[in-house]
């Protein structure tokens, strides 16, 4: 078919890449999910490939031989689903037509780029403001344009839905020559999600975009929050890098900046997961990948830490609860009270019934309150209200899909550009 679109959604993480599979006929239709495959484990081998098509599991920890790298991975998941005889449009690596991929940190970028050198020029600029969120991404993008020569590459950037932020809310209180000039300033992340969530809010409460106001939390093992304006970003929690905010799995979330000169001498030597292309300092190190309630409690698994009766456990949840709050109230204030809903999404606010209420009943205040039984059994809808009947505000949880907003955004023709044209500047 002449207007098809065979897409791949690409989500490169430190230890793992997911690519999800999607077929668009009509742009004026959402695309149609086709597979899903993911490689986890890349940092703590064996790697192990999980695979769906259409909605059901075809493998699950199967263990892939050879695999020890995000380019790896990506030419492993690249053979299984042409290798696949029962997933027909895609008969060879000809067949796909475009690779969106998930990029953190798109500096000043207000809208995705069409990969050509001057874009991939430009993310390596990125890589030194945020070394240790770009630099899988921009290996897929290299390992793509090997792979699939025919392909169109898009880079769709996770700080562009924050782009309509104020001076006020975006400046650091530092030198403006220097913040000029290094690009300091807050960008903000996890916008793809948001994006998502606006969308798919507005319409479960049957608004336009334009006229939706909410308080978004993204809570998985990165989290923030979003103070979302009429379908625009107001202000959000992470800053120059997801370092700034809410703490994390291994993120210490916001802290005073000179505690990490009195947490180590060696703060701004070069960390041993430095390289030649990577230039990650100690302290960037301990404050993203040795911090957060893994630091606190010895694990990343926040479930346990939820159900758990440990001094530790319990002390991490506090935390974690006492942040949120804070920027709960300040954007509730922000936005003068005129808020549509309270929006939980990802992994753990999807589902974290009893974080959720811990943040819920502090909010009543406010005008939020629980509807328990809703909240402790969730159906499989996108969105689901969860609050009270009575409540002054809306309390939902949406099941928010990057893949799949990147995959729209790619099957609509949206907001594509050249760097050349209209490049992101820091």
């Amino acid at each position: 078919m002449a207007n098809q679109k065979i897409i791949l959604a690409i989500n490169a993480g430190s230890s793992s890449v997911k690519v999800s599979v999607y077929r668009s006929e009509d742009a004026s239709k959402p695309p149609v999910q086709l597979a899903e495959a993911q490689i986890s484990g890349l940092t703590a081998p064996p790697a192990t490939l999980d695979y769906k098509r259409a909605a059901k599991s075809i493998c699950k920890g199967q263990e892939v031989e050879g695999v020890g790298s995000q380019e790896s991975a990506f030419e492993a998941i690249l053979d299984h689903l042409t290798g696949d005889h029962d997933l027909q449009d895609i008969s060879d690596r000809d067949s796909i037509t475009h690779a969106c991929h998930r990029v953190v940190h798109g500096g000043d970028a207000p809208t995705a780029h069409v990969i050509d050198s001057a874009t991939y020029h430009r993310l390596e600029e990125l890589m030194d403001l945020a070394p240790l969120h770009n630099a899988g991404a921009l290996s897929i993008v290299k390992e793509c344009q090997k792979a699939l020569p025919k392909a169109t590459n898009i880079a769709y950037y996770d700080s562009s839905f924050h782009q309509t932020m104020a001076a006020a809310t975006r400046t650091y209180l530092i030198d403006p020559k220097i913040a000029q000039r290094n690009g300091l300033r807050k960008y903000g992340f996890h916008g793809i999600s948001y994006a998502f969530i606006t969308r798919t809010v507005a319409e479960y409460l049957k608004k336009d975009p334009e006229d939706t106001t909410i308080i978004a939390l993204h809570l998985g093992s990165g989290a923030s929050a979003c103070a979302i304006k009429n379908g625009k970003s107001l202000d959000t929690s992470m800053g120059l890098t997801p370092l700034e905010g809410l703490p994390g799995a291994t993120r210490s979330g916001s802290v005073d900046p000179s505690l990490i000169f009195h947490f180590t001498h060696d703060a701004g030597k070069p960390s041993p997961s430095s390289s030649k292309e990577l230039h990650i300092s100690t302290a960037e190190d301990i404050l993203n990948k040795k911090s957060g309630w893994k630091a606190l409690t010895g694990t990343t698994d926040f479930g346990h830490i939820a159900s758990s009766d440990s001094p530790e456990c319990r002390l991490a949840l506090a935390i974690f609860v006492d942040r949120i709050l804070g920027f709960v109230g300040s954007y509730y204030v922000k936005l003068e009270g005129r808020v549509d809903a309270l929006v939980f999404a990802g992994g753990i606010g999807e589902k974290g019934a009893s974080l959720r209420t811990a943040i819920v009943d502090q909010c009543r205040c406010l005008g939020f309150a629980l509807d328990e039984e809703k909240n402790g059994s969730l159906a499989g809808d996108v969105v689901q209200d969860i609050g009270s009947e009575g409540a002054k505000h809306r309390t939902l949880v949406c099941r928010t899909d990057e893949q799949f907003e990147m995959a729209r955004s790619c099957a609509r023709g949206e907001q594509m550009a050249r760097v050349r044209d209209s490049g992101p500047k820091l």
